[in-house]
């Protein structure tokens, strides 16, 4: 009898392909138990995530640091991993104006992996590491590296790659710290949210836990850079029909304009919402407005000082 590849008992020792206790049973369960079941287990993940803030928070000023300088962050994954970073990516342009340069995802197996799954494109260390070389990584880049059992050779040869060319370098993954085996990561996000439901599904809890930590470093990020006033968001681009009502809705609720003044506020300011937001809260011209954005970095706050 062959003995067992090093792999098989790799992921024997995974948190994330254990079997869960408290699932034993699903597939004896009625519907509404086995969503009982799903959405228990759920509940424990951001608690998980609670306990991982620090990291996130250290994530964020890797990030906003590279934005203000001009670098871009790069989510690398494979299967579901890489579909949520590139869904976090895409929303970025429309949600805070941001250029689509600046935040980007890689997926093992390419685009086509990203509707239909290519498995085994996540095997080879060298090919992550060649898509890092491929989408023109700098030194002035942040790479993440997503795969929930931290051990994805895609990802991992990707990182690697990105460390050797001088990048910031992250990961998030759902296994414990502890068993955190790739060297030289600034910083690692380990959401340790246990046993799937169904055993190794980490599309998941684990996916789940992924999504929220992304949200959030790119919404913090966002925010540390100046695309949001209060708690509204005032760098979105009037792209589309519903962008353009909540540009004008945005406009009203903060200045208490009417809906015509504020489709002509917008007008006047060529569509952007913080120089619309400075020129009627500061009583300002456009050009004036546009002067006080640029010496407050962008901050509406500041432009109003």
């Amino acid at each position: 009898m062959p003995n067992p590849p090093p792999l098989f008992d790799e992921l024997q020792s995974l948190v994330t392909e254990q079997r869960n206790p408290n699932s034993l049973h699903i597939d004896d369960a009625s519907v509404e138990e086995i969503l009982t079941i799903i959405n228990t287990e759920d509940q424990t993940v951001p608690l998980a995530v609670k306990q991982e803030l620090p990291y996130i928070a250290q994530a964020v000023e890797i990030v906003t640091h590279a934005l203000k300088k001009g670098g871009r962050l790069f989510y690398v994954g494979a299967g579901t991993s890489g579909r949520l970073g590139i869904l976090d990516a895409s929303e970025c342009p429309p949600t805070f104006g941001s250029s689509p340069e600046d935040v980007q995802g890689i997926i093992a197996g390419g685009k086509e992996a990203v509707f239909r799954a290519q498995e085994g494109a996540e095997d080879i260390a060298s090919d992550g590491a060649d898509a890092i070389a491929s989408a023109g990584v700098t030194s002035e880049d942040v790479v993440c590296g997503i795969a929930a059992s931290r051990r994805t050779p895609f990802v991992v040869g990707a990182v690697a790659k990105a460390k050797e060319i001088g990048c910031k370098t992250l990961f998030i993954t759902c296994n414990p710290r502890s068993a955190f085996n790739i060297a030289e990561v600034d910083v690692a996000v380990c959401v340790v949210v246990g046993p799937e439901v169904i055993m190794g599904s980490t599309r998941m809890k684990s996916g789940t836990a992924q999504k929220l930590v992304l949200n959030m470093i790119t919404t913090a990020s966002m925010i540390r850079l100046g695309k949001v006033y209060q708690n509204m968001m005032v760098d979105l681009q009037m792209t589309a029909e519903k962008l353009t009502q909540r540009s004008r809705r945005t406009v009203m609720t903060v200045t208490g304009l009417s809906y015509d003044e504020a489709t002509t506020v917008l007008a006047a300011a060529e569509g952007h919402v913080k120089t619309a937001l400075v020129m009627t809260l500061a009583e300002v011209s456009k050009e004036e407005a546009m002067q006080r954005l640029e010496k407050s970095d962008g901050f509406v706050r500041g432009a109003l000082v």
